[in-house]
């Protein structure tokens, strides 16, 4: 991998009936001032105003048929004009300094992906100790089996390219999987001193330790088996 080319990034979110939360998450894109940032949406027909609102703040906007996370991505990844693919989901709000902390990390030219701190917005006290935990979690793994949620991944798309992108056979833990992938080719590395931040929708939805539980069979099933023991991703808005 190249360590002295000139990074530009896209930011690729992929949506679905995001009409309540987008704006929020570009508005606060855009805030950042980057101009050698695009911000690239995939949306998988949404029926609300999300596709609306998304064209007043991105500089791609994309309609697909068939609907589907990984497919998605890989669709905004193909169209990219950027050598730094950051993907985002449609809920997350970034710190101010966000792009500076993302290309401070991939100055080292052996850095293929990164991940970092992903916290709710306004935790109760339980998430609070349950996320502090996970990302310290994730930040020792990182050093002997990188893992990922999919809030927030930043890929070199060389070497997004080389493993065929997000497998679209995968309903979930797709995030997990394309770390694992991407840490044969470089470093897939944690960066300690960036969050981001969350709704936390789905776990407020479909209950706390409900929503850890299913997290858990689908990634041990993903190590053990090579795939979730969930068949489907259900929406949650």
């Amino acid at each position: 991998m190249c360590g002295g080319e000139r990074l530009k990034a896209s930011i690729i979110i992929p949506t679905y009936q995001e009409g309540d939360y987008i704006k929020k998450t570009l508005s606060t894109l855009t805030g950042l001032n980057e101009s050698s940032v695009e911000i690239i949406i995939v949306d998988g027909g949404s029926k609300d105003n999300t596709v609306d609102i998304a064209r007043r703040y991105a500089d791609k906007v994309y309609r697909l048929n068939q609907r589907g996370i990984s497919r998605a991505k890989n669709y905004g990844a193909e169209r990219a004009a950027g050598n730094l693919l950051i993907f985002l989901d449609a809920d997350v709000t970034v710190p101010q300094f966000f792009m500076k902390k993302v290309y401070e990390a991939f100055q080292d030219g052996n850095v293929v992906g990164a991940t970092c701190n992903i916290m709710p917005t306004n935790p109760r006290l339980r998430e609070l100790i349950f996320f502090t935990f996970y990302n310290g979690l994730l930040r020792f793994l990182s050093k002997i089996k990188p893992h990922s949620r999919g809030e927030f991944i930043a890929v070199r798309r060389e070497a997004f390219m080389a493993i065929n992108g997000f497998n679209e056979n995968l309903p979930c833990v797709e995030d997990h999987d394309l770390a694992l992938r991407l840490s044969k080719l470089g470093k897939f590395i944690f960066i300690a001193d960036l969050t981001v931040y969350e709704t936390l929708r789905r776990m407020r939805k479909a209950g706390f330790l409900r929503t850890i539980a299913t997290w858990l069979t689908d990634y041990l099933s993903l190590m053990l088996r090579g795939k979730p023991v969930s068949r489907i991703w259900r929406s949650i808005r």
